[in-house]
């Protein structure tokens, strides 16, 4: 499997391509802000055909440049239903600071072709194999992609999970208990060998963060409750 991916110079949300080898049919997961002509450089680079975009959930430094790499390339975005709205309206899933700062001054529209997702779905795109867990707590419907390549397991965990931290929850549709949850359930459920893809950061291990990260210490105690 080929990965590869850069962070966009707005907010360092990471970019990736996915592809089962270089000159083959790939997925884009999460083109933020500005990203589209080093995007661009990664594709022909690695001499490949996007067929999908994937997003991990609805914020904006996560969605921002779909609409013109979906539409240029007539591709399907794949979101949960819980965060499409954010793709007609960005400020639904912005703090009233960052509203400010970005209202007035977006010239926003949807993707053509948008498909949802669904906890267990498995996504077969460009010669892929992709599995879904919902993940709510950082937005409402925030995902992870899991995959496999030879024996190694990866998850691209969006704002799920980052290098000892995780992604906030006090933004318009963020719960911490249902991220305590979501931790609970489908990140330490993982094995220790599973790559991390962080929606912003280093890439670490689930084995590194179960020990160092402690959040995932104070998931261990959430509450069994439900969504």
């Amino acid at each position: 499997m080929l990965v590869a991916g850069f962070p966009a110079e707005a907010f360092g949300t990471n970019c990736f391509v996915v592809a089962p080898a270089p000159g083959e049919q790939c997925v884009i997961v999460d083109p933020g802000i500005g990203v589209a002509d080093r995007l661009d450089e990664l594709i022909a680079e690695h001499r490949l055909q996007p067929v999908a975009v994937l997003l991990t959930h609805g914020h904006l430094d996560h969605t921002f440049s779909v609409t013109p790499v979906c539409n240029a390339r007539g591709i399907t975005a794949y979101i949960h239903p819980d965060d499409d709205e954010m793709l007609a309206d960005p400020a639904k899933g912005l703090s009233a600071d960052l509203t400010a700062l970005f209202g007035g001054r977006l010239t926003w529209s949807e993707p053509e072709d948008v498909k949802p997702l669904a906890d267990g779905l498995v996504l077969e795109l460009a010669g892929l194999q992709l599995a879904v867990d919902h993940a709510p707590g950082h937005t409402r419907g925030s995902v992870m992609f899991r995959g496999e390549d030879e024996g190694e397991r990866l998850v691209f965990s969006g704002d799920v999970l980052f290098r000892d931290s995780i992604g906030r929850t006090d933004l318009p549709g963020g719960s911490l208990e249902q991220m305590m949850a979501s931790l609970r359930d489908k990140v330490l459920t993982l094995p220790d060998d599973t790559v991390v893809l962080p929606g912003h950061g280093s890439e670490t291990t689930i084995g590194r963060e179960r020990a160092h990260n402690p959040y995932l210490r104070e998931a261990l105690q959430a509450p069994r409750k439900g969504w």
